[in-house]
């Protein structure tokens, strides 16, 4: 089974973290990736810039229209993701508690299983 390993990112609670709570997150990542690439769970990962870099297309009538900034005005924002391949909902969420961010007080981690998965050679 395919399951999203979502980390939400909030601001003021990374912001409350000392460097050294920050750092010992970041290069948690590191030691989780190895974790998950050993066991041969790892399918993917993708991290995001802050969603100040981000931008917003809609069309109306066939006119296209950007905005800057993210979508909606919120305290959380998703920072990026894991995809993993595992045999079992309680294995994705062993695998979810070792991510660093998990430990974080108001933050937490979304296991979401994948329902469909294409590539561009599908």
């Amino acid at each position: 089974m395919k399951f999203l390993l979502i980390m939400h990112s909030n601001p003021q609670v990374w912001d409350a973290l000392t460097e050294q709570e920050r750092n010992e997150v970041m290069s948690g990542h590191g030691a989780f990736m190895e974790t998950v690439k050993k066991s041969g769970e790892m399918l993917g990962t993708t991290a995001l810039a802050d969603p100040s870099e981000s931008a917003v297309v809609r069309v109306r009538g066939g006119v296209q229209a950007v905005t800057d900034g993210p979508y909606l005005e919120a305290k959380e924002y998703l920072g990026g993701y894991y995809l993993v391949e595992c045999a079992s909902r309680e294995r994705a969420l062993e695998l979810a508690a070792l991510i660093p961010d998990a430990g974080v007080e108001g933050l937490g981690i979304e296991v979401r299983p994948v329902v469909f998965a294409g590539t561009a050679d599908d």
